[in-house]
């Protein structure tokens, strides 16, 4: 897929998004990126710009690459989800459809900033080795590990943040992505019966919720400080994964 495709699907997710990347940081990058394409030129790849401006950063691909994963499962969650003749319908049909789109343009864009260096996309287990053998004939199972991913995926955005601070335009783009997720998220756990945040570390898998009901923020513990309860002090604030605990979620759907 050509740089040109890929701008024309993300466009058809997001009208807006030439405007708003005019405003990110080291803009420039990004116009001339657009404006190349727009006009015809040979297409010119994310990548190129990866290539050029952290050759040396190994840490930034590996990054990407783990987010590329993360973006491969839940896309190919969503295309099965949707694809099923019947299976879901009215709201849930409308959302997951758009929440599709959303993913698919984030494996495409993820792919074209890696170029030749992106992963290759693994074979999946939505059933998770048999933990869950009706994900995609009940609609409750279904949301359940959707609920699994988006809550992951948005807890791990976060926990790779700091290792992008070396490379503020990747960085800038990567944070677009997890506002999405949250966004994500919070609609399927509304979808879910559930509020739109997380309370305490309460959810299935426990591992995806594991760490999230910390009450000490800054060095200040906000339930003695403000008199709050501690399920509305969790409430507000949600914390990040590291790779390892992410990789230990997701292996078993891994085929």
């Amino acid at each position: 897929m050509n740089l040109q495709n890929i701008l024309n699907e993300i466009e058809k997710v997001d009208a807006e998004v030439y405007e708003r990347l005019d405003h990110v940081s080291r803009r420039h990058v990004f116009q001339n990126l657009m404006k190349k394409a727009v006009m015809g030129v040979a297409p010119v790849a994310f990548g190129s710009i990866l290539n050029k401006a952290y050759a040396q950063n190994s840490a930034v691909v590996e990054v990407l690459n783990f987010a590329l994963t993360l973006e491969y499962l839940e896309a190919e969650f969503y295309n099965i989800g949707t694809g099923r003749a019947g299976f879901l319908t009215g709201e849930a049909m409308t959302t997951f459809m758009q929440i599709a789109k959303h993913e698919n343009a984030h494996v495409a864009l993820l792919k074209s900033a890696l170029g030749g260096a992106a992963v290759a996309k693994p074979n999946f287990d939505f059933t998770a080795k048999g933990a869950f053998p009706t994900v995609f004939t009940s609609y409750q199972t279904f949301l359940a590990v959707a609920q699994a991913f988006e809550d992951t995926g948005v807890r791990a955005y976060k926990g790779q943040a700091g290792r992008l601070i070396p490379a503020p335009d990747i960085l800038t783009v990567a944070l677009q992505i997890h506002s999405v997720e949250a966004l994500h998220a919070a609609k399927v756990r509304y979808l879910n019966g559930n509020k739109g945040w997380i309370v305490n570390s309460n959810g299935f898998p426990a591992a995806v919720y594991a760490g999230d009901d910390v009450v000490v923020q800054g060095g200040v513990n906000l339930v003695g400080l403000t008199g709050l309860s501690m399920e509305r002090v969790t409430e507000a604030f949600d914390e990040p994964l590291t790779k390892e605990q992410v990789l230990a979620i997701v292996t078993p759907f891994l085929a």
